[in-house]
């Protein structure tokens, strides 16, 4: 069986420490932030940029380019070793078509290598799951080509579910309309959205106040879970730890999940979906 690395981008939102633990290599997107453009974290900087967020600050991001991939790629292919890259969802950047045309131009240098790209079709510790999955059957024993197929397969079963605090940001990002937006923050209306089989962010349905959309991921949880071994799941917040800790109580009250991964929605994602975000991944029958 060939040698071979797993790649992923930033937009998996996974801490360094486990992505190192995991052997994982990840690629930046950018933020731009007070004039100062730097690359995409869940481990630096968070509070002051949620709390600039608050403030009534603007940060804008950028996807990675063909350039960086094949920067990224081709160490890996000099070493001999051929590659599963796994990318940030397609309905949400274009990191996924950087990557495809990155492959295919290293592909003509080195016809003797494996590239495989796979669009996760996730975000954030959505994505991050699926890339932890994928290093579990890697270790497990998988080819690359076995791997990739799975991927590939699995990602249709992984599940996104949020809700957020404010409406506001989801109107900046065209998600909702301006009246929608308005309406819903005087009447604590709060949104409990997921990821669709494209990968693109839908508006599912509406709770009365912040503790009610909370229970309401739980209950999806419950709902689409059911049968899955899903001993662990991940959650990821927006500065907003304390009702992350509480979904964290209720999906191992319902679902029996042994261990949950707590994290900071990253910079680039977390400049669009803003302060207050809470979002729960896990394995189901269909996302």
């Amino acid at each position: 069986m060939s040698q071979y690395q797993i790649i992923t981008d930033s937009g998996c939102d996974l801490p360094k420490a486990m992505l190192e633990q995991l052997g994982i290599r990840t690629v930046p997107l950018t933020v731009n932030f007070r004039e100062e453009t730097r690359g995409d974290s869940v481990d630096e900087g968070m509070s002051e940029l949620y709390a600039a967020l608050r403030a009534g600050e603007v940060a804008t991001t950028s996807a990675i380019n063909p350039d960086r991939w094949v920067q990224e790629m081709l160490p890996y292919l000099e070493s001999g070793a051929d590659l599963l890259v796994i990318t940030f969802s397609s309905g949400l950047s274009a990191t996924y078509q950087s990557a495809v045309i990155a492959a295919d131009e290293l592909k003509e240098t080195y016809p003797q290598r494996k590239i495989f790209v796979v669009d996760s079709l996730s975000a954030s510790l959505g994505q991050g799951l699926l890339v932890w999955y994928a290093c579990q059957k890697k270790q497990e024993g998988l080819s690359l080509e076995e791997l990739a197929s799975w991927t590939e397969e699995n990602r249709m079963h992984l599940c996104h579910w949020f809700t957020v605090d404010d409406l506001m940001y989801l109107k900046r990002g065209g998600r909702v309309s301006a009246t929608t937006a308005l309406v819903g923050t005087m009447l604590q209306i709060k949104p409990v959205l997921h990821m669709d089989d494209e990968g693109h962010l839908i508006n599912m349905s509406k709770t009365r106040g912040r503790k009610a959309s909370i229970e309401a991921l739980a209950e999806k949880a419950v709902q689409l879970g059911a049968g899955y071994e899903n001993h662990t799941m991940f959650i990821c917040h927006g500065d907003c730890l304390e009702d992350a800790r509480y979904l964290e109580t209720l999906v191992k009250e319902k679902c029996g999940v042994k261990e949950v991964l707590i994290g900071y929605t990253g910079t680039v994602i977390g400049s669009h979906s803003g302060p207050g975000t809470l979002a729960l991944f896990f394995m189901g029958k269909n996302r």
